[in-house]
């Protein structure tokens, strides 16, 4: 099942426009780097975020430190794709330049730690810092040279032992959440996100880990959290793109010009109606409308849901897929019905 789901995510991905995949990218950026943020302790909210990222609009009252943290971990987070897109193999040397971007104020950029550290509520005590030049020398070693059983094992081992060594004063948790989706990626799988909900669970894994050596609980969050970034993006796109039996058409992005007109004109009208010019309406309407929905069928469903999307922190993607499923079955959200996508989006 894995294996299926990994060669339709993959078919998939290199099939999406670079409007589709920007959009996709953009969208995990921000809530990954809410959520690995949060974790630390960052107050700012996911909307901040997005501002923040997307909007250059830094919110009233936000610290410098943590907009340094949203900003760093953006930038942070850019670089890994970056690297891995060029196919370079996570080193000593990458995890430290990977930091510097993490931290980019602190002064302490690729720089291991002089000081003891301790982990906030947790019984295992990071090793003294003379030890850690050695353990990270162990850890690249061993990360080339163990037998995992699966890339899961992999990206979970790459994390946990790297916590557990804590090379650096502050911002492990960050670099780690990087370095574990460094792995994933470059071995074909999708990024994942630690939801901010889950820290209890994850937490408790990555303590077994360092005071049992036991990787199998953090093993399997990992996995879960792989299941279902696969699960989302796939339910997302599946429609829409041809998979290797070639079962679904691929939408026509090459529009003649009588086409581009009536498409013009049909965004303009329903965008229009909205009186919405929010990213979430303007980029759903365009996706809608690429696929063949009916115009006076796609303006009803996105006025029920754009709204509601606002007001819960809904991003575009999110709406495309649940105006997706009302045109499907051919109805309409109820006007009560609220939409619960904190723990949906990408």
């Amino acid at each position: 099942m894995l294996k299926q789901k990994l060669e339709q995510y993959n078919h998939i991905l290199e099939q999406l426009d670079d409007f589709t995949r920007k959009n996709w990218e953009d969208n995990f950026t921000i809530e990954f780097t809410h959520d690995t943020t949060a974790i630390e302790g960052n107050t700012l909210t996911l909307i901040d975020t997005k501002m923040i990222l997307e909007d250059g609009i830094v919110p009233k009252e936000t610290t410098l430190f943590e907009l340094d943290q949203i900003r760093g971990h953006a930038d942070a987070w850019q670089y890994v794709k970056e690297n891995i897109r060029n196919n370079i193999p996570l080193s000593e040397n990458l995890i430290k330049d990977i930091y510097e971007r993490v931290v980019p104020t602190r002064g302490v950029g690729g720089i291991y730690r002089t000081v003891p550290v301790y982990i906030r509520g947790a019984q295992h005590v990071p090793p003294n810092y003379k030890k850690v030049r050695e353990l990270m020398k162990y850890f690249i070693q061993d990360m080339n040279i163990k037998s995992f059983s699966s890339v899961a094992e992999l990206a979970a081992w790459t994390h946990a032992e790297f916590v557990k060594i804590h090379p650096f004063q502050d911002g492990n948790g960050r670099t780690a959440r990087l370095i574990m989706n460094y792995q994933l990626m470059i071995n074909n799988y999708p990024p994942i996100n630690i939801k901010k909900d889950n820290v209890h669970e994850y937490f408790n894994a990555l303590e077994i880990y360092a005071i049992r050596d036991d990787i199998n609980p953090f093993k399997d969050l990992v996995q879960d959290n792989i299941n279902k970034s696969l699960d989302k993006f796939i339910n997302m796109y599946q429609d829409y793109y041809t998979d290797k039996s070639n079962k679904t058409l691929v939408p026509n992005t090459n529009l003649s010009s009588d086409a581009e007109k009536i498409f013009v004109n049909s965004y303009n009208n329903i965008i229009n109606k909205l009186k919405d010019t929010h990213v979430a309406a303007t980029e759903a309407t365009k996706n809608l409308l690429k696929y063949g929905y009916d115009v006076d069928k796609i303006y009803p469903v996105l006025e029920k849901l754009l709204p509601q999307a606002q007001n819960d922190e809904l991003y575009s993607l999110d709406i495309i897929h649940k105006a997706k499923e009302c045109l499907n079955t051919k109805t309409t959200l109820p006007k009560q019905d609220k939409l619960h996508s904190t723990s949906t989006k990408l």
